[in-house]
């Protein structure tokens, strides 16, 4: 009998404290809903994000960066999805079939000896509005043309995810300043 008073004890408090901490999160979800401060602006997409998105997806994203880095054209178009639509930072936009994007990139990709992406941050955001799931990813890119010149930027990139195939890539670059 003594042997389970123990473990009879142990049980009850961890239930007592879950059910606290639990109490917690919703009050505090519901103070963060009804916040009384007053915004200067209503957002025209969304706000209303969770983090509820597959590691396999954030696979995807990465991997698209590691085969760009490494001038794998062929690896980097299994990454996406038949249709692609493209905002780049340099004012490019497309919309259409993946394997129409791809002898662009890789003109562009043929002219670097090498790129070096270092990674700072990845988040991953689902969409309650529509269940759009995107990853978005800071990164500084050093590009190094075949004629010696070499570029460097922090990007921040954004990829919608639709089964597991990239299908929307928006780009923001903030040039380096040269020391």
């Amino acid at each position: 009998m003594k042997k389970y008073i123990l473990p009879f004890i142990v049980t009850c408090s961890c239930i007592v404290a879950c059910n606290q901490k639990d109490e917690t999160k919703e009050t505090a979800a519901a103070t963060t809903t009804a916040s009384s401060v007053a915004l200067p602006y209503t957002a025209g997409y969304t706000t209303d994000f969770n983090n509820n998105v597959s590691d396999s997806d954030l696979l995807t994203v990465l991997n698209s960066y590691k085969y760009w880095e490494e001038g794998d054209m062929k690896a980097l178009r299994t990454t996406m999805g038949d249709s692609m639509y493209t905002d780049m930072s340099d004012g490019y936009h497309f919309k259409g079939l993946a394997d129409s994007i791809m002898p662009v990139w890789s003109k562009y990709r043929d002219s670097l000896s090498s790129v070096k992406i270092t990674m700072d941050v990845w988040l991953k955001n689902h969409s309650l509005k529509d269940s759009t799931d995107y990853i978005n990813v800071w990164y500084k890119e050093i590009d190094t043309f075949k004629n010696g010149k070499v570029d460097s930027a922090n990007f921040e990139d954004d990829n919608a995810i639709k089964n597991g195939k990239i299908i929307w890539l928006s780009s923001h670059k903030q040039k380096l300043k040269k020391d």
